[in-house]
């Protein structure tokens, strides 16, 4: 068993192309529950999940996010023809995709506090908790036959995602997932070599 666990892990890649098929809800049942039993700080389960099938919310959404991005990217003195390019395809990678997912976090559950530096923190112990929920996803679902990639342009945006989608106030937007049957095989990105990342007495070694 698992070997199984490690092919999973080294299998999945990010997939930004799908065929027009369907996901059965089945599988998506699935995919979310293994979302759920992620760790969580406190056990808070601070994770959203907002589903998008409907074609006509995937380009309202994608169209209100390019247009911001387009802001960025004028700002950052990005050539008009460049920017075109980017946000056509942008667009083009969000209404293909047969799903998305807006992952999103609430403070609702965490814990309270009256000094700035704890709740920083109980904020970011949060965002690791919903960071930990979409690898669940993107493992479960490569494990169902399933694409995923994992994106963060609703950070860039989070208001205009909120408007669109309705959603109230206390709802952040952390990232949008593309999900589907994949249109494509990758081979995998390299990887640093362990020695690179992993110290004994940590303190010895820094630079």
């Amino acid at each position: 068993m698992s070997s199984i666990l490690y092919k999973v892990l080294k299998d999945r890649r990010s997939i930004r192309k799908y065929p027009l098929k369907d996901v059965s809800e089945d599988v998506l049942l699935r995919v979310f529950s293994a979302a759920r039993w992620a760790p969580s700080a406190h056990n808070a389960q601070p994770w959203r999940f907002i589903m998008i099938k409907d074609s006509g919310v995937k380009r309202k959404l994608a169209e209100a996010m390019a247009s911001e991005w387009d802001k960025d990217l004028s700002r950052d003195g990005v050539a008009p023809e460049d920017r075109e390019r980017l946000i056509k395809s942008s667009i083009e990678q969000f209404t293909k995709a047969p799903i998305l997912i807006v992952v999103c976090l609430t403070m609702k559950d965490m814990d309270k506090y009256p000094d700035e530096r704890r709740q920083e923190a109980e904020y970011v112990m949060a965002i690791q908790s919903v960071a930990a929920a979409i690898q669940n996803m993107l493992l479960a679902a490569h494990a169902e036959g399933l694409g995923a990639c994992w994106f963060c342009a609703p950070l860039f945006c989070p208001e205009i995602v909120r408007e669109v989608l309705e959603v109230s106030e206390g709802i952040k937007p952390q990232a949008l997932i593309t999900l589907g049957h994949p249109a494509e095989r990758l081979e995998p990105p390299p990887r640093k070599p362990l020695e690179s990342i992993v110290y004994q007495n940590y303190w010895r070694h820094r630079r």
